[in-house]
């Protein structure tokens, strides 16, 4: 199991076709990547900056693939998060979840994202028309996450 964080870009292709390599007992990869958009709550976006702490940000990922190893029987797991500038259309997070059935590696994947919006601590602040403005927490996104207790 991986987790990066990295201000340089990624291919989620590539990062797909990673999880499966060297594994015949793979049976099914699901993957999650989230990109940059140019619009949020109703501002246009023309990019973003994200911040975080350097070794606590690693920390609070290993938590949620400790917790999803726990739960389902997984093979390989990557989660690599982008820090820095970005731009719209740019993706900006991969989680990719590898295991011998599907359902396992659905779930797992879904529980990842959800825990990441609401537990890893990463700060947002989008360029808008009306000017640098941070991103908050979504209520949703709690929501989200509160299913898997």
């Amino acid at each position: 199991m991986a987790i990066r964080v990295q201000a340089e870009p990624f291919d989620p292709g590539f990062e797909v076709n990673a999880l499966h390599d060297a594994n015949v007992g793979v049976g099914a990869v699901v993957s999650f990547v989230g990109y940059v958009r140019d619009f949020n709550e109703g501002r246009e976006v023309s990019g973003m900056f994200l911040e975080h702490y350097p070794g606590m940000t690693e920390k609070a990922l290993g938590k949620i693939v400790l917790e999803a190893e726990q739960r389902w029987p997984l093979l390989k797991m990557e989660v690599l998060h982008r820090v820095g500038t970005l731009e719209p259309g740019e993706p900006i997070v991969f989680v990719g979840v590898a295991s011998a059935h599907r359902q396992a590696a659905f779930e797992a994947c879904d529980f990842v994202m959800d825990y990441l919006k609401t537990r890893a601590p990463f700060w947002k602040k989008e360029n808008t028309s009306e000017g640098p403005k941070w991103v908050e927490g979504r209520a949703s996104d709690k929501a989200a996450a509160g299913r898997w207790k």
